[in-house]
């Protein structure tokens, strides 16, 4: 570093003399525009002139120094760049520098270099380093410049770090929704069905709700709806293990009555906590006798349109997957028209209050929104929408807990 030269009649602005290891402040620093930097240097001439060069370009910088590392510990709170004399009394060359990244993961970091090992300067930014410099080879404007631009990098580092990590977390996040919500496996046109998807508004990821549509003859679909509960990565790890089993399951042609008992043995094996359960709807159509077969696992029943009116049908709720083994009882649903739809939903969708009380809207109110006389204006394929935004509206705002949807129709569908 070269010693800053005052001509005649030329102060220049006045340096606050500070003990080795204290702190050079300028009296009128801006605390929005002020960098807070820590000199790590065990020379107390090397370490005078830094405040010297500082001072002279009026830098705005805060400098404190410490001439140890384990003196470094102490005062690296906080601060926004580290500058770095790689030979120090309790750490030599890269090791030191090791040490600094370790102890200050949110600041930036110049070292300092002596002539002889400016090759360590490269090799300190290979390690992690934002900048290198060489002693004797720096005056004022050139360290400001440096420091300044090294805490931008460490800044612009962090945000690609955090962005990448967004990146991440949605890519996730598309994985575990295509894993949760897929096309379904159906021909026939005899039956539409409306699939709607809708995370909680609070959750970070993309939660444990998953539904499934599979069509194993010509004449019989089986669909499903189910609810792990919490939200978050494990638990939509979970729900789309228990959707692929109860696809192959069915597709393998396993009998009625075994599905579910054997969905609830991955369930059970799966699980990170046993706490953990879930509740599931299942239905398997059978389209030429127009008839149904719905079982509930400890999930709110499906509604039936049908003939102007709506209705829970009344299958027995059955115990939650996951608690204590048994099979759900079957209930046989027959359709009196061939114009129906039979809605399947999670129970986000009725857990939302109603006024300011603890009332929630529950199959009761779900019911009641589905007789209004503005649902029949709305088309069928917009019916789950429509009912989400309905119950947000009624709880004053949107939905905590995920929310998903099947509507099948047939013929008009009401």
């Amino acid at each position: 570093m070269t010693r800053p030269h005052r001509g005649p009649g030329h102060a220049g602005p006045s340096v606050v003399p500070y003990p080795h290891g204290g702190l050079g402040r300028h009296p009128n620093l801006p605390p929005g525009e002020r960098l807070r930097v820590l000199l790590v240097e065990d020379d107390e001439g090397d370490a005078f002139l830094v405040s010297e060069l500082l001072a002279e370009t009026n830098s705005m910088i805060e400098l404190s120094v410490a001439s140890s590392l384990s003196e470094a510990r102490k005062r690296v709170m906080g601060v926004d760049c580290v500058l770095l004399d790689l030979g120090l009394p309790d750490a030599q060359g890269l090791d030191g520098l090791r040490q600094v990244l370790d102890m200050s993961s949110g600041a930036a970091v110049c070292v300092l270099t002596g002539r002889s090992d400016e090759h360590l300067g490269i090799v300190a930014v290979a390690e992690g380093a934002q900048d290198y410099l060489v002693k004797g080879q720096v005056d004022g404007v050139l360290l400001t410049r440096a420091l300044r631009y090294a805490v931008e990098r460490k800044r612009a580092d962090e945000n690609a770090r955090r962005l990448r990590e967004v990146e991440l977390r949605q890519a996730e996040s598309a994985r575990l929704e295509r894993g949760l919500l897929p096309q379904p496996l159906m021909s026939t046109d005899q039956v539409a069905v409306h699939t709607f998807y809708r995370p909680g508004r609070h959750a970070a990821l993309i939660g444990g709700d998953f539904y499934d549509v599979v069509q194993t003859r010509p004449d019989r679909v089986d669909f499903i709806v189910g609810d792990v509960c919490g939200h978050g990565v494990d638990e939509a790890a979970l729900g789309v293990e228990l959707r692929v089993a109860w696809r192959a399951l069915v597709l393998a042609g396993v009998p009625d009555d075994e599905v579910l008992p054997a969905l609830e043995q991955v369930l059970m094996s799966e699980r990170r906590l046993q706490e953990i359960f879930a509740t599931v709807a299942t239905a398997r159509l059978d389209l030429a006798r127009n008839a149904a077969t719905v079982r509930l696992a400890g999930h709110p029943p499906p509604l039936l349109l049908s003939g102007g009116k709506v209705a829970p049908v009344p299958v027995p709720g059955g115990l939650l997957l996951g608690v204590r083994p048994r099979r759900p009882i079957a209930f046989d649903l027959e359709f009196d028209t061939d114009d129906w739809s039979l809605l399947m939903y999670t129970d986000g969708l009725i857990e939302g209050r109603v006024g300011d009380g603890d009332e929630r809207l529950d199959v009761s109110g779900l019911t009641a929104l589905l007789g209004e006389p503005d649902s029949l204006a709305v088309p069928l394929a917009e019916l789950p929408a429509w009912l989400v935004g309905r119950a947000e509206q009624i709880n004053g705002g949107p939905l905590a807990d995920d929310v998903a949807m099947l509507l099948l129709t047939r013929g008009g569908g009401r």
